[in-house]
């Protein structure tokens, strides 16, 4: 996928093109480095970003969370962090922040479907995983 970076742009504008890709993440992103000042989503982009730059960056699902990032930032910059869900709550990807995307999506559908024997959601515990 291609996603495409404009000032103008809002922030759930972003956020809902990548979570139409992988819809067990989700990005958001925050004013400052380090310091988290999450943005609403009716913010827009130029809002979070230090200097205004514009453009497409290619994101697949072989990318890993911490190359999204590193990758945003370096572009645009803007700071982001990618979430997984897990059940009904959303988890910071830090600990697992060299799975591809599609890993973590295909995690995140793991987790957040029902356990049909008892009929519960599953147990986000095992980051021991890992993309080889």
């Amino acid at each position: 996928m291609y996603l495409h970076i404009s000032s103008k742009l809002p922030i759930s504008d972003v956020q809902k093109a990548f979570s139409n890709t992988f819809p067990y993440l989700k990005i958001e992103f925050f004013k400052n480095q380090g310091i988290h000042h999450l943005l609403p989503g009716d913010r827009s982009i130029a809002e979070a970003q230090q200097k205004i730059r514009e453009g497409s960056i290619e994101i697949s699902g072989d990318m890993k969370v911490r190359e999204l990032e590193q990758a945003l930032d370096a572009l645009f910059p803007l700071h982001a962090q990618v979430f997984r869900r897990s059940g009904n709550i959303w988890l910071e990807t830090t600990m697992t922040d060299d799975w591809t995307l599609a890993h973590q999506n295909e995690h995140g559908r793991e987790i957040s479907a029902p356990d049909k024997k008892k009929n519960t959601i599953r147990d986000d515990y095992d980051l021991s995983r890992n993309d080889d």
